[in-house]
């Protein structure tokens, strides 16, 4: 019998993940077994506050790898999209299982049915830029906070984004008005991904988890992170970036909203990942002249 012990956040959405995970493993190896050690999170925490003000990406995460680097945990569960460019000094993403559905949604209304001036709740800097761009009479409100905190939040007469993942993961997605298209809404960089990081020096344990990985899934996460990382931004930059088959399709605005970039990237078979590196240098040289 192997015991392995599993760091999430607490919230509903982050125990579906990390439950998912555990059952992959148990269905790989029936020998093992799965403790969940919950952890509460600054970005849980202070949901108040707007993700840019306290930190970024990285205050949904740190907190869960440092159980794992404490050896409280032996891996960690997160939204692949929660994860800065770069890997935590001691990990190693040691599994992206199949991603589920990467597009965003609307609960409320259907973005060509909204009244004009109507409001978009959303804490992502990333969705107001492109709805902005597709409807320039919205007007938006800051959301935080679990999935069902969010649903309770829809502004009458507007609507709520929130990722298809999510709530298909949860069983709400009879809430959704309406998935945007990924020209339409370019998703954020590995969304609809789980990563598992668990201690770069575990070779067993990165030996169990690879069994549960999923090699297109891995190949788009990261050639997405490539890109994030060449080009230097996290959740607090108007930034997105979604791979389909051999094209990387990224959206970036400059902060004075003066450079908009919309771009298709051919993704080499030989070196995927340099192709995201490229993208990102390309995109950040437009976007910041």
């Amino acid at each position: 019998m192997t015991v392995v012990r599993v760091a999430t956040r607490a919230s509903a959405l982050a125990r579906w993940q990390a439950e998912h995970v555990a059952a992959l493993l148990r269905d790989a190896d029936p020998d093992v077994v799965v403790e969940l050690v919950p952890v509460h999170t600054t970005g849980d925490a202070r949901a108040d506050v707007p993700l840019h003000l306290i930190g970024g990406q990285g205050v949904f995460v740190k907190e869960v790898q440092q159980a794992v680097l404490e050896d409280r945990a032996d891996v960690a569960v997160h939204s692949a999209k929660d994860l800065p460019s770069a890997t935590a000094d001691g990990l190693v993403i040691a599994a992206v299982p199949v991603r589920a559905d990467a597009r965003d949604a609307l609960v409320g209304r259907p973005l060509d049915e909204l009244d004009a001036g109507a409001t978009v709740a959303t804490g992502s800097v990333r969705r107001r830029a492109q709805l902005a761009l597709a409807r320039p009479d919205l007007q938006f409100t800051e959301l935080r906070g679990n999935i069902g905190t969010r649903l309770d939040r829809v502004p009458d007469g507007g609507a709520i984004v929130v990722a298809v993942a999510a709530l298909e993961r949860l069983g709400l997605q009879d809430r959704i008005a309406e998935v945007l298209s990924v020209d339409r809404m370019v998703p954020q960089v590995a969304q609809g991904a789980l990563a598992v990081e668990c201690r770069s020096g575990d070779g067993f344990l990165q030996e169990r988890l690879s069994t549960i990985e999923h090699r297109p899934s891995r190949r788009q996460v990261d050639v997405e992170r490539a890109f994030l990382a060449a080009f230097g931004g996290g959740c607090d930059v108007p930034l997105g970036a979604h791979v389909q088959g051999r094209v990387l399709r990224t959206f970036a605005i400059s902060d004075d909203g003066e450079r908009v970039s919309r771009e298709l990237h051919p993704i080499s078979a030989d070196d995927p990942v340099a192709s995201g590196r490229k993208a990102g240098d390309a995109v950040a040289a437009f976007i910041r002249g």
